[in-house]
């Protein structure tokens, strides 16, 4: 019997049979030679990492046509000797997020063809042998059918299918489906050898005079930096002069290590735990050649299950993880770890395979291998160039996704494209190192975290809306937190700054408790409780604590049109305006595409001083992108000013805003000295408190004012405090972000990294009066070549705001993000963010309109004409919903006014200067 063999096996070990079917033929320095032959003295790219990352970037920089790059590998025996040689080898497409799909689907294609191309085989060979997703709940079949909505009408057209559970045994015999409710099959799904490919990476980097030298028994031990930018390595064997490094040091502990040992340290968030999969000896009776065998993933059961040499390769994530390597580097290479049979036995993942596959119950037992596998705090890879150093780039922490990811991570258009043309070809910002702050890289903070990504198996999370974490939290709090704590706010987390998600009404505080991680695709419980803040917001006045907004100061430190000329580069909008003004603008790269999306006000009477307001969750990549940028001869000072004041501390929303406001500050708030269409930024006083900064704008388009405080802490307190008790007969009351999201979106408004980002053009998403192409005297700004171009050739794809007109808010799926856009039956985009507009009292979806040919696929211009003509279904977990498009809100009349106001507003301006 299965369990008895596990006693018999405990106390002896096989060494895994991971040796390499390959005949490799890069010309490096291997066990005998290391010592006698010499490091280069120079070279342009210096990889450290001989896995599937580090050979995946150098052959993809060769193809690019780099010839000078040496990779680097510390293995005592050969490449791939990392956590790359105890990869399962598993190839899936299914993925949630569109950039890990596209980079999974490439992998797939990549290691398809990569035989031929070599003349190497990959170990067993790569085998499309198709997928099994398996679901025990509904909600785990919507999340599936929300995948298969995504693979089968994208772009690329991924096969798959949701099928019955008895359609799964025809599949696949072994499994067992008398607990399933359905399963997903993707039959270009595969299965190859890790180690394999990562050497038939190498050797098609190596050959054929690519100028790729491969280096073993080397190891890095810091990278030199001067003047912000990297100038070479210094190695155990000497060192190496170089333009670029790149760290894929590892997907366990060096990564991290090795980014901190730099004379300007790169923080590169991962830490490792142990993870287990069993092998068994081959089955009696061989499945058939056709059976799925690329995975079988069971994520109600936290296991997956492939084929492995005739028998089973089984692993999971337990509920009791184990970080390992705390205390730093402390070993040259990874070894295969103690089998522990009494953690892995105790847990339910063999109980779980066993359930999956009770024929296994007599299967002998090779092996249990225990491996190290690093994992991010969002369960998402890293990658691209740090912030703090130039030239230093990134490629780590698959959490347990590596062979699926390693082709695609290293390719054109991703790292190895960032490298040669400064910017990759896709929005890579979910993976972004830059998404990171030094917070989030606490070895502390990274062990509680990992810990939980494994325990709550977010690996296999049903990936509902508003998931929350739970460990690492309340580090960055304003300082109305335990006040607001207290009148029963429910927390979410931004970049480690706590944000109100909503209010829980008093004496409901027992019955809602659930609320904070409510995981449904459904109707969520806090439906109520938002629409009654957003009401507020419409009908009264309301106060968000929106204390995580990004702020910078930027000034001149002496006189001179010299930085106003930087200034009017950086920004595509003019800033040439007068003091107490504020501009709505982007900071655009060479193709026109966003960097960031802000609003800037002059704020004092020295003749260029800014007071500069960005999204949370840029604070690192916005710094960088402006010091990058920024001449050293510029004259302009850039401060981080976040904690300089509580953030755009208090957000007043609503009609009787301007009621509250006019007790509290002896400033007149009329529309003439406070005009709502342009706004304004003055300091003045509220109650007792001075030196306060508020400006007409809400960020939602409903009235109001932004208040922002001093960092003193009474400040903030003492405000808050007179706003809630003045506002008493307006009916004020708290609101959070949920309710803000709501407005925002009913009004049609963009935010930056869910509807903007670095592909995304003002001219895409309805934002021409933002940008100034014919500033003063001439004046260029990046990205207004590519403006200019588009504005004569035309967009190919169009923001559009969609009104579901036949779903059932009640009874039917959600919208959230990500569906399927449809126009006359065929797919043209997909969703970026959606809310119920408790005005509308329907769903509104936010999303890219594009225009393909329907024989080559090619994009085409996108018209007004054909965004108003079509006939549109929002497909929500394979279920399609009509949908009304519209290019402005249902208040159109008054949107385009509006613009027109501020346009002309904006002249005006220019006028007073």
């Amino acid at each position: 019997m299965f369990l008895r063999l596990l006693s018999d096996v405990r106390w002896w070990t096989v060494r895994p049979r991971w040796k390499s079917t390959s005949s490799f033929r890069h010309t490096t320095t291997s066990s005998a030679e290391s010592s006698t032959i010499s490091l280069p003295a120079q070279a342009q790219v210096v990889i450290c990492g001989g896995g599937i990352m580090g050979t995946s970037v150098a052959y993809h920089l060769s193809k690019l046509g780099w010839k000078d790059i040496i990779l680097l590998e510390q293995g005592r025996y050969r490449l791939a000797a990392g956590s790359t040689r105890f990869c399962a080898g598993i190839v899936s497409t299914v993925r949630h997020l569109s950039i890990e799909l596209k980079m999974a689907d490439y992998s797939n294609k990549l290691y398809q063809q990569l035989e031929q191309e070599t003349g190497i085989k990959t170990g067993i060979g790569y085998m499309k042998t198709g997928s099994i997703s398996l679901a025990q709940t509904q909600d785990r079949l919507i999340s599936l059918k929300r995948i298969a909505s995504r693979l089968r009408y994208s772009v690329m057209g991924i096969p798959c299918e949701i099928l019955a559970p008895k359609q799964v045994s025809q599949l696949h015999p072994l499994i067992n489906i008398h607990d399933l409710v359905g399963a997903m099959w993707v039959p270009e799904d595969a299965v190859v050898s890790s180690a394999d490919v990562s050497l038939a990476l190498a050797n098609a980097a190596s050959q054929n005079g690519t100028g790729v030298q491969i280096h073993e028994r080397t190891s890095v031990s810091h990278v030199m930096v001067q003047k912000g930018c990297v100038t070479g390595v210094e190695t155990d064997r000497g060192q190496i002069k170089c333009q670029y490094f790149v760290n894929c040091a590892g997907q366990v502990q060096w990564a991290y290590e090795l980014g901190l040992s730099n004379e300007e340290p790169v923080s590169i968030p991962l830490h490792a735990c142990e993870h287990f999969y069993l092998l068994t000896r081959p089955l009696k009776k061989p499945l058939e050649s056709n059976t799925p065998s690329a995975a079988i993933v069971d994520p109600d059961g936290r296991i997956y299950i492939r084929s492995w040499q005739g028998g089973i390769l089984s692993g999971g994530f337990e509920k009791n993880p184990k970080p390992l390597f705390t205390e730093g580097r402390n070993q040259l290479e990874i070894q295969n770890l103690h089998e522990d049979w009494d953690h892995f036995g105790i847990e339910p993942l063999l109980s779980s395979l066993l359930r999956r596959m009770p024929g296994l119950e007599a299967l002998e037992i090779m092996q249990l291998v225990n491996c190290p596998e690093s994992f991010t705090p969002d369960m998402r890879c890293v990658m691209g160039e740090s912030p703090t150093v130039q030239g230093y780039f990134v490629l780590a922490g698959m959490n347990s996704a590596g062979t699926s990811f390693g082709g695609g991570a290293g390719k054109y258009r991703y790292l190895a494209e960032w490298m040669v043309n400064g910017c990759p070809s896709e929005n890579v910002w979910p993976l972004d190192l830059k998404r990171f702050g030094a917070l989030q890289s606490s070895r502390t903070f990274l062990r509680h975290r990992v810990m939980e990504v494994m325990r709550t198996a977010l690996i296999y999370d049903l990936k509902v809306p508003r998931w929350d974490f739970q460990t690492g939290r309340q580090l960055r709090t304003s300082p109305l937190y335990d006040r607001l704590d207290a009148q029963g706010a429910r927390w979410m987390e931004k970049h480690g700054f706590e944000r109100p998600k909503y209010f829980v009404p008093p004496g409901k505080g027992v019955d809602l408790l659930a609320l904070d991680q409510s995981k449904t695709f459904y109707k969520p419980d806090w439906f109520d409780i938002v629409g009654s803040e957003v009401k507020c917001c419409k009908e009264a006045v309301c106060v968000i604590d929106m204390s995580s907004f990004t702020k910078f100061e930027i000034s001149v430190q002496s006189t001179g049109d010299q930085a106003l000329e930087v200034l009017q580069y950086l920004f595509s909008n003019d800033l040439d305006v007068p003091v107490g003004h504020i501009v709505h603008t982007g900071m655009l790269n060479e193709e026109g595409g966003y960097e960031n999306d802000c609003s800037i006000a002059r704020v004092n009477k020295r003749r260029y001083s800014f007071f500069m307001i960005s999204p949370t969750d840029q604070q690192i990549h916005c710094w960088a992108w402006l010091k990058k940028h920024m001449p050293n001869d510029s004259n302009l000072l850039l401060e981080d000013v976040t904690w300089k004041y509580t953030g755009i501390a208090l957000n007043l929303i609503g009609p009787r805003a301007v009621d509250v406001l006019s007790e509290l500050s002896y400033a007149p708030m009329t529309p003439e000295h406070f005009p709502s269409l342009f706004c304004k930024v003055q300091e003045m006083s509220v109650g007792y408190a001075n030196g306060i900064r508020v400006m007409s704008m809400t960020h939602t388009g409903e009235p109001g004012f932004m208040l922002y405080i001093p960092i003193e802490v009474q400040y903030a307190l003492h405000v808050y405090n007179e706003l809630m008790s003045v506002g008493q007969k307006y009916g004020i009351r708290n609101a959070g972000y949920y309710a803000l999201r709501s407005l925002r979106i009913e009004k049609f408004f963009a935010f930056w990294g869910q509807d903007l980002d670095t592909f995304t053009t003002p001219l895409e998403c309805g934002r021409e009066f933002r940008v100034k192409l014919d500033k003063v005297q001439g004046t260029d700004f990046i990205g207004r070549d590519a403006l200019m171009q588009q504005k004569q050739e035309g967009v190919c794809k169009r923001f559009t705001m969609f009104i579901l007109e036949d779903h059932d808010t009640d009874l039917d799926l959600w919208p959230w993000w990500g569906e399927p856009i449809y126009r006359n039956g065929l797919y043209v985009g997909k969703t970026t963010s959606s809310a119920y507009s408790y005005t509308l009292e329907r769903h509104v979806c936010l999303g890219f309109v594009q225009h393909f040919d329907e024989e080559t696929r090619e994009a085409l211009v996108v018209t007004p004409d054909f965004i108003n003509r079509g006939e549109y279904e929002i497909d929500i977990a394979g279920q399609r919903f009509q949908a009304k498009a519209k290019l402005y809100p249902f208040s159109s009349v008054f949107t385009h006014r509006r613009r027109k106001d501020e346009m002309e507003l904006s002249v005006v301006c220019k006028s007073r200067v």
